[in-house]
């Protein structure tokens, strides 16, 4: 095995200028060891007082999203500023602008500015909507990205009145993994050829992207039936699109164990009768053998009858232990409060605690064997590193800097 002296993106410098949840996309490139300088207004990233909850006066997604970055304050309205934001680019990697495209082009820092002073540069714009189309310029927040997917159906309280309810936020996650795959491409490309390149996503976008399976299913029922069809197992039936209709499946379902719920997965045959062969039920399986693939057994109220009386005679951990002995799928269902009670979560996702972080957090879930990723450093105060950054990373002396502060430039 290679021995690897430092993380994996020791040695890539990222100047960041982002407000609220996208400088995620950051994140998990300070997570693998890259060297992520947030460049804040005097008056600072807001994040720091937005949502809940609020830990000794700061957000935790101040603290998640922030982590293991580097602030410096730059009032841009100065030029001085401008043409530290500049310096600080002329040996940097990528530049990220996570807010409204156009913000830093409006400072005199845009693509082809920054380009023309390094050409290897990777300049990546993360947004709402992205740079195109009619949304570009809307106003929004996260959720609007997974309503605007098809992602939040809305529901009704006992008033009649609709409401958000809860849900699994998708776009604001997965726009900023996407990003950083993408900026990590391009770095690699710009590394060996010497070119950079400009990004841009919406958040929207991701969304959209992350539920391909039911979009895309319905884009394929839009065509004939004689060309587009259900599976075998259902004689070939149009069923409800992507992973709607589970409300009848049997074979794969939730089910009432003795202290919560599992997930049943035994839509193979061969899974079907290692379960039934566990629980000493051969019966259910001649009865009902079902297809070789992806048979849910929809419908079938009598063998779900069956299957709830089961479930109910062993405990979550019981039956989980059971389906790795006896190989059959069945899976806990938790809750956001319960999570971090699973022995595999314990196992995967060693917290970073808050006593040196802020608050305790989920680690970069991406394992290097034989390695262990550098923890992050807390999220930053306001130009926390402003001094630190202008003298070890530009060289600037204390006369330099001192003279910088007179200008307002460091606000």
């Amino acid at each position: 095995m290679p021995q690897h002296t430092g993380a994996p993106l020791a040695g890539v410098r990222v100047i960041e200028s982002s407000l609220l949840g996208p400088a995620a996309i950051t994140t998990h490139l300070a997570d693998l060891g890259a060297e992520v300088i947030k460049v804040e207004s005097p008056a600072g990233d807001y994040v720091r007082e937005m949502t809940w909850p609020i830990i000794e006066g700061v957000s935790l997604l101040h603290y998640h999203v922030n982590r293991g970055k580097q602030s410096l304050v730059l009032d841009l309205k100065t030029p001085e500023a401008v043409q530290v934001y500049k310096d600080l680019v002329a040996d940097a990697d990528v530049v990220v602008e996570a807010m409204r495209p156009g913000s830093l082009e409006r400072r005199g820092l845009g693509y082809d500015v920054l380009h023309e002073l390094n050409p290897r540069i990777v300049f990546c714009n993360i947004s709402g909507y992205g740079m195109t189309g009619p949304y570009q310029t809307l106003p929004a927040h996260g959720i609007a990205f997974d309503t605007w997917a098809g992602i939040i159906t809305p529901a009704y309280d006992e008033e009649g009145f609709c409401y958000i309810p809860e849900h699994a936020s998708i776009g604001i996650h997965a726009g900023p993994v996407m990003g950083a795959l993408g900026i990590l491409a391009a770095v690699v490309r710009a590394r060996a050829t010497g070119e950079g390149s400009f990004l841009e996503l919406g958040q929207s976008d991701a969304s959209a992207y992350m539920d391909w399976y039911r979009s895309e299913s319905h884009l394929a029922y839009d065509r004939p039936e004689d060309v587009v069809t259900g599976n075998k197992a259902d004689g070939y039936k149009r069923r409800p699109v992507g992973t709607a209709g589970m409300k009848e499946g049997v074979r794969y379902q939730m089910y009432d164990a003795a202290d919560g719920h599992v997930l049943f997965m035994c839509s193979e045959q061969a899974f079907w009768r290692n379960f039934c062969e566990c629980v000493e039920r051969v019966d259910l399986f001649e009865k009902w053998p079902g297809s070789r693939y992806a048979d849910h057994a929809i419908g079938n109220r009598e063998l779900q009858r069956e299957l709830r009386e089961i479930f109910k005679t062993r405990t979550c951990a019981e039956w989980i232990r059971l389906g790795d002995e006896k190989n059959f799928p069945i899976g806990p269902v938790n809750t956001p409060k319960t999570l971090a009670d699973d022995p595999q979560f314990k196992d995967r996702f060693p917290l970073y605690p808050h006593e040196e972080h802020g608050a305790d957090m989920l680690p970069f879930p991406v394992k290097f064997r034989d390695e262990t990723l550098p923890p992050p450093g807390r999220a930053p105060t306001v130009g926390e590193h402003s001094e630190r950054v202008l003298r070890e990373v530009l060289g600037l002396s204390s006369a330099e800097i001192e003279k910088l502060k007179d200008s307002g430039a460091l606000g």
